[in-house]
């Protein structure tokens, strides 16, 4: 499912309208780059967790050349799925 098929997904759910739909999914995406980008955690009760981890600089082997190299560190998004998404999927 893409950006848009969301939408439309969405729409139908909740009997907003397209545009309507398209503007609350871009208002939570938002919101949650900017929580994330604070350093906070977004916890969904039921559906999930978004959080920061950092991933250590770590060596790496460039594979066209097969020589090291430092891979740096950096901040990564992860998201946990919560216990109802996880039992609604199995």
């Amino acid at each position: 499912m893409n950006k848009s098929e969301l939408i439309n997904a969405m729409a139908a759910e909740s009997g907003l309208t397209k545009t309507d739909s398209k503007k609350a999914l871009d208002a939570f995406m938002a919101a949650i780059t900017k929580a994330l980008k604070a350093g906070d955690k977004v916890s969904l009760v039921g559906f999930g967790t978004f959080v920061v981890a950092e991933r250590a600089a770590r060596l790496g082997i460039n594979p066209s050349t097969k020589q090291s190299i430092t891979i740096p560190a950096k901040r990564v998004a992860k998201f946990k799925p919560g216990m109802e998404l996880t039992l609604a999927i199995e």
